[in-house]
């Protein structure tokens, strides 16, 4: 089924990017006139270029950088309902062939034809994050797709990420649809977690770092750790379930802690598990100053680089990070540490954690550069979107 979009015309000469695929339209490129300034932010539109040719169809927003986001490659395509159940299906089969158990990214933005969109699935519960103007616009029949293809009890709006501002949207934190009476259950390799998805950090719970939990937790049988930015329990509980003599999580927030306390004597490691509240920085300091190290050494902080102006202060924030870390593990142990800020490189995050080990005055190996899971896919044209990395070194 089509529909006639308003057009959106581009300048002479930009419409090479998007024939090549990307999936990106800057403000720059677009011949602003009256008719296309008027156009309400998340408006429905199809691209021309400048002699009028269609190139598909996108959602515009006149007051940013990435002005329009294709949604289609080919023009005038309805974005109805049926639409969204579409994308939402051919997501739902990639994860479904993935993962055995419904707990995963299912919508991970461009990368599954809906940019600007994230939807986090905790089984029967759906958390949707629209970052885009588009995407906002959209929600109701997004949430009325959802419905159709999965039937969840509740679907949980987490209107908050920065994202929203540049978009020129307010924040919108709440219960969207259905009913839902606290934490929701997380099952990942093996071990159950306890996600807040209304009052947690981002959509409740880190899918990204699945496959890095594991191969944290397969170093972990017989040592002692450490999981700094635990967050929930994320690493911590994986590697006391693996084995781990003795795991301590840090996080500076009470909630979260009391969360992964209880994960912990769900999966019956509480023995063998406690909780420090503390600003992470003071913890590893503190530390250094009793002499205390552990034998896996693990990092997982929330972004540092907000914007590509703060990309300086933030790199020597990795490399202290890096260095406090490295003293904290033990001759011979294994320090994991991870960046998801996507305006750090990863040739630059690499380069401020080495130099915060030999700060430290400790010799390594890095052992592994992984990323997010594969839930998490990457549009082929928008690369610098693969935003999470991680260093695991073996130490000296």
């Amino acid at each position: 089924m089509s529909v006639r979009h308003p057009r959106l015309a581009l300048r002479p000469g930009a419409q090479r990017r998007l024939r090549g695929g990307h999936p990106w339209v800057f403000s720059n490129e677009v011949a602003v006139d009256p008719t296309v300034k008027a156009l309400p932010a998340g408006s429905v539109v199809s691209v021309t270029d400048a002699g009028g040719m269609l190139l598909g169809t996108a959602q515009f927003n006149p007051h940013t950088l990435i002005a329009a986001r294709v949604l289609d490659t080919a023009a005038d395509v309805a974005v109805d309902e049926g639409f969204f159940t579409g994308r939402l299906a051919r997501a739902l089969k990639m994860r479904d062939t993935l993962y055995p158990r419904p707990f995963y990214r299912l919508i991970h933005a461009e990368a599954d034809g809906l940019p600007g969109m994230v939807i986090d699935r905790y089984d029967d519960v759906c958390v949707v994050q629209p970052n885009t103007a588009g995407m906002q616009a959209a929600l109701p029949l997004i949430a009325a797709a959802l419905t159709s293809l999965l039937k969840p009890r509740a679907i949980v709006l987490r209107g908050d990420s920065p994202a929203r501002g540049l978009e020129g949207l307010a924040e919108d934190v709440r219960l969207f649809a259905g009913t839902l009476d606290g934490p929701v259950r997380v099952e990942e390799n093996g071990a159950v977690f306890n996600a807040d998805l209304i009052g947690g950090q981002k959509t409740g719970w880190f899918f990204d770092q699945r496959d890095n939990r594991a191969f944290m937790a397969s170093l972990s049988k017989g040592a002692t750790v450490v999981d700094f930015y635990t967050h929930t329990g994320g690493f911590a509980i994986a590697a006391a379930k693996a084995g781990a003599v003795h795991v301590t999580a840090v996080d500076r927030s009470q909630h979260a802690l009391d969360l992964a306390a209880a994960a912990a004597t769900e999966n019956g490691v509480a023995d063998r598990f406690t909780v420090t509240r503390g600003e992470v920085y003071g913890v590893l300091e503190q530390a250094a100053s009793r002499g205390e190290t552990w034998q896996v050494v693990i990092a997982d902080p929330p972004a540092f680089v907000k914007s590509k102006k703060d990309l300086k202060a933030s790199l020597q924030g990795y490399r202290k990070l890096a260095r406090l870390c490295a003293a904290a593990t033990a001759p011979g142990g294994w320090l994991f540490i991870a960046s998801c800020s996507h305006n750090a490189p990863l040739e630059e995050f690499s380069a401020a954690v080495a130099r915060g080990l030999h700060d430290a005055g400790r010799a390594g190996r890095i052992v592994k550069t992984s990323g997010a899971g594969a839930d998490h896919p990457v549009h082929p044209m928008l690369p610098e979107s693969a935003y999470l990395k991680a260093l695991t070194f073996a130490l000296d």
